[in-house]
């Protein structure tokens, strides 16, 4: 169940992010890159390393610490590119969300350690 919430996500998030990645070059205005990289690496190719990670090892997924780990995912890979991008268009006032998009993805990147850590023992 978390698998393919992930993945179907992270394939709508690359796709949004290579849309603003074209816009970028046909305008050849760049400012917005960081937000963009940003954007596909936490919110594509991350996410969908966790949901092939949950698919793999479902017992993982069926944790109730999957659910937390990607709906934090999820918001922190909308949150922090934002921040990223509003301090790119309207200045240093715009850290905090930024800083709160970092930190959501720290939570959920210490929640995905610690499943990966429970559930792949050799």
């Amino acid at each position: 169940m978390i698998a393919p919430l992930l993945m179907r996500t992270s394939v709508v998030f690359l796709l949004i992010g290579m849309c603003a990645g074209v816009v970028m070059g046909i305008t050849q205005s760049f400012n917005y890159a960081s937000a963009h990289a940003h954007f596909n690496l936490l919110g594509g190719v991350l996410m969908f390393v966790a949901g092939l990670y949950y698919h793999v090892f479902k017992s993982a997924g069926a944790d109730a610490m999957a659910k937390w780990q990607a709906g934090l995912h999820i918001a922190g890979a909308i949150v922090l590119p934002c921040g990223v991008a509003a301090i790119q268009a309207g200045g240093p006032s715009y850290e905090i969300v930024a800083i709160a998009g970092s930190l959501i993805m720290i939570a959920a990147m210490v929640l995905f350690v610690t499943l990966v850590f429970r559930y792949s023992r050799l």
